[in-house]
């Protein structure tokens, strides 16, 4: 991501090993050094979704640290489907945090990365200080593993069963014509439809008639495009592929976040909200915004004052 295909002026990438793996790391804020916030992206994203949070954040006087996750960008892409489990996934910012000599740290996510930090909570809750989840809300573990329910509920073409029990047939639709794929899946103000039949990412990535407006800039699809053209898309879709493992990796952690945290929804996203959220996350604020999915990238000035509002809170009521 250089001056040229990134005008937004992201910070430039420095590689990191860490746990095992190399991560493309996006740091801004050095010198706000001893106040740290990690930004995980979901799927398909890249650190670049945070491009409009980034400098309200140092402005806010935070240290900001946003990596590719392993299986994007130029981040490390594992061959092993078991190499993105969310052990793997929550270790990778447990070094993360360890490279930096931060004991704990604010993390912000949104889609799976709001699934990779609520489970970093129960995984490594001494690490974590706040949590802001954005789209996704905490996924309680019920009795049953996640993908056999779904599969059970939503049937063997919801995109998450599809991704598992059909390896490589979303990959190569995806990786065929990643700039349509994105630019489709990628919009703004889409009206709202009943489910539709067939697997509904695979049938966005191939459709000529996208829904909506498109919510990236020529010079944002760009980017994306690149990225995705060089890494493609398996690294991501392998994140699904370890739902159930995740369900079995998360059995003995306590269910309960204590971590204060910021729930902010989409009021027009396909994720639903949860019913009880507070019975899990009792330190929990709820908030929406006008948005769809996106909802960082649709809403940046609400996000950010949302978000912003909320850390200064937090640090009133521990001063």
């Amino acid at each position: 991501m250089n001056s040229a295909t990134n005008p937004t002026s992201f910070p430039e990438p420095t590689i990191i090993a860490v746990n095992g793996v190399e991560l493309e790391v996006f740091e801004a804020g050095q010198h706000n050094a001893g106040r740290p916030i990690v930004l995980c992206h979901g799927f398909p994203d890249l650190a670049y979704t945070w491009r409009n949070q980034v400098p309200a954040l140092v402005a806010a006087g935070y240290h900001v640290i946003a990596p590719n996750q392993r299986g994007y960008g130029n981040s490390s892409r594992p061959a092993e489907v078991v190499a993105y489990d969310i052990a793997h996934l929550t270790g990778d910012l447990v070094a993360l945090l360890d490279h930096f000599g931060y004991a704990d740290a604010t993390f912000i996510g949104h889609d799976w990365g709001a699934f990779v930090v609520w489970s970093l909570t129960l995984l490594h809750p001494e690490r974590v200080s706040g949590v802001i989840a954005l789209s996704l809300p905490y996924l309680v573990r019920g009795d049953v593993p996640w993908l056999d329910f779904m599969e059970a509920v939503l049937g063997s073409d919801y995109y998450f069963v599809h991704f598992n029990r059909k390896p490589g047939v979303a990959d190569a639709v995806f990786d065929a014509d990643p700039a349509r794929f994105l630019n489709n899946l990628y919009r703004r103000n889409e009206p709202v439809m009943p489910p539709q039949p067939g697997m509904v990412l695979i049938e966005t990535a191939r459709t000529e008639t996208p829904s909506g407006d498109p919510l990236l800039s020529e010079s944002e699809l760009s980017v994306y495009t690149a990225a995705f053209e060089s890494s493609g898309f398996t690294g991501g879709i392998n994140w699904y592929r370890n739902l159930n493992r995740a369900w079995h990796q998360l059995a003995d952690a306590d269910p309960i976040v204590q971590q204060p945290a910021l729930m902010i929804y989409g009021e027009r996203d396909a994720v639903a909200r949860a019913e009880h959220l507070a019975t899990f996350v009792p330190n929990v604020e709820e908030t929406s915004l006008d948005s769809g999915h996106w909802i960082h990238q649709e809403r940046p000035e609400e996000t950010n004052r949302a978000i912003v509002t909320w850390l200064k809170a937090q640090e009133a009521s521990a001063g």
